[in-house]
């Protein structure tokens, strides 16, 4: 048995594969160097989709800077200093439990109200890759054969997932790639009860919101689930379940899952954390909601550490 990380990337069109696969390694690595950890000979392995939504990929490419697939936000090094562990304090505090109430009492004006014609437009408007994920008419064809976009991102994730179901594995899901690494482990829960995932790491992640929690609710009730035990801990992670949020995030709005994901039968249930997202582009843009920042940061460093370690 050995021990593996698994990424699955999030929103938005992606460099290729292997590019973008190597940002996220050195992303890690960059982590482990700041705290002092091994980061040599990681296992690391993403599951990437971005090709069945564009059929360019984003490139680096010199003299090509005005074109409108060329990357502005690659894998760039932390400035000194810039990996900071947060520190909670009362804003952490105040900013969950206004959370959980804003985000109840959205969920019972989307319950008590026909908000879905206004959500699935601002998906489609804001979240276009999300909206396609959604939309059970969207179809993807793979030689002549046509399947629902659900189905063929999350046979992405399933299938490297089966493929080392008798290792250690940690999975990080970023971004939109948390729903549907959600998604995939909740159906394993059911379809291949044998499958283990030692730990679950979420970053910059929407799980929180309404219009998310809602649909992973119609999606299980459409299997047959009671309504009452669809949004919890998917049962086939065994050890933790942990949820990275910078709170300046857009996408990350409810940066507390703990009060909307309850334990599973292994007792895991979800615990939150704030972390500093130092990620800056080459226009010294700051981007809090990037995948590079959230996997260097000492929070996010330690957990790794301690996988594989």
């Amino acid at each position: 048995m050995g021990q593996i990380i698994i990424g699955i990337h999030g929103l938005a069109n992606k460099p290729p594969k292997e590019e973008l696969e190597e940002y996220w390694y050195k992303s890690i690595a960059e982590g482990l160097d700041n705290i002092g950890a091994k980061s040599e000979g990681i296992n690391f392995k993403l599951v990437y989709w971005a090709n069945y939504l564009y059929k360019y990929q984003l490139h680096r490419e010199k003299g090509y800077e005005f074109d409108s697939y060329y990357n502005n936000e690659p894998y760039i090094k932390a400035k000194p200093n810039a990996l900071e562990v947060h520190d909670d304090d009362w804003k952490d505090k105040f900013r969950a439990f206004t959370g959980n109430i804003l985000g109840s009492g959205m969920d019972w004006a989307k319950r008590s109200f026909d908000f879905d014609g206004l959500a699935n437009a601002v998906l489609k408007a804001k979240l276009k890759d999300l909206d396609f994920y959604y939309q059970g008419k969207n179809v993807i064809t793979q030689e002549g054969q046509k399947q629902s976009a659900k189905d063929v991102f999350r046979a992405e994730l399933t299938n490297v997932l089966l493929e080392h179901q008798n290792d250690q594995i940690m999975l990080i899901a970023h971004s939109m790639g948390s729903i549907i690494a959600y998604d995939v482990l909740r159906n394993l829960g059911r379809n291949s009860p044998g499958t283990k995932v030692d730990h679950f790491i979420t970053i910059g992640s929407p799980l929180g919101l309404p219009h998310v929690k809602n649909q992973i609710v119609r999606d299980r009730e459409s299997m047959g689930f009671a309504m009452a035990q669809e949004v919890r801990t998917p049962t086939v992670i065994t050890k933790s379940w942990v949820n990275y949020s910078d709170p300046l995030d857009p996408v990350a709005l409810d940066t507390c899952l703990s009060d909307d994901y309850g334990p599973n039968d292994n007792e895991v249930q979800v615990i939150d954390d704030i972390v500093i997202n130092d990620y800056l582009s080459e226009l010294e843009n700051r981007n809090h909601h990037k995948s590079y920042g959230y996997l260097r940061t000492p929070e996010i460093s330690k957990s790794i550490s301690t996988f594989i370690g």
